[in-house]
């Protein structure tokens, strides 16, 4: 019933496309290997599974895909869960269908979002601490990384930080790919949510 209730407010806007469907995570990774979509839309709960097991298998995806957990759970613990997983963004699903469509038009341009009702509890979490990775992570970061980072954590695409910094894309690019592999992530929202919770 939640998917033909999304099917049928996603097929309101003209420039959206459903492109499949799945009922658990061994079929939502099969239909996205397929599909290639630019973004998924995750539940927290896929009958007996967690949606963010679909995000922890992405590192096994050629193509860079997207991840927007829509969800009736506000739980904190459940959207730093959420982050660390790796998925893009989270979404609370009272929101409207304007709402969800920017939601998802910002993750596909690879900004990380989060709902305004879970934001400052959230990030209030983070910066207690909830991470495994240590402080002194980030000093082996050279200065640049770590702007580039900062501003990732802003929420800033690629091409924005490359307009701030006065650097070309690809430039940004490299440097953000040197980041996440001294950082052992594989995804922006991971990287984002660590520099936050290790900056005040």
């Amino acid at each position: 019933m939640v998917r033909v209730g999304l099917r049928t407010t996603l097929e309101r806007f003209p420039h959206i496309e459903v492109a499949g469907e799945a009922a658990n995570v061994t079929d939502a990774v099969a239909a996205a290997k397929k599909l290639l979509p630019d973004v998924v839309l995750l539940d927290m709960r896929l009958g007996n599974e967690c949606g963010l097991d679909f995000c922890k298998r992405l590192e096994t995806f050629e193509n860079d895909i997207h991840t927007l957990v829509l969800t009736s759970f506000a739980d904190d613990q459940l959207v730093f869960d959420a982050i660390a997983a790796g998925a893009d963004g989270y979404l609370l699903k009272e929101a409207g269908g304007e709402t969800l469509v920017k939601s998802i038009e910002q993750v596909a341009s690879g900004r990380s979002i989060l709902d305004p009702a879970v934001t400052r509890a959230v990030f209030g979490l983070v910066k207690q601490g909830g991470g495994s990775l240590p402080d002194d992570k980030l000093e082996i970061l050279s200065d640049q990384e770590r702007r580039v980072l900062s501003l990732v954590a802003e929420g800033k695409t690629n091409k924005e930080i490359a307009a701030a910094m006065g650097l070309s894309d690809k430039t940004v690019k490299n440097y953000f790919s040197n980041t996440l592999k001294k950082l052992g992530f594989s995804r922006r929202s991971q990287a984002a949510a660590f520099y936050v919770q290790h900056v005040n």
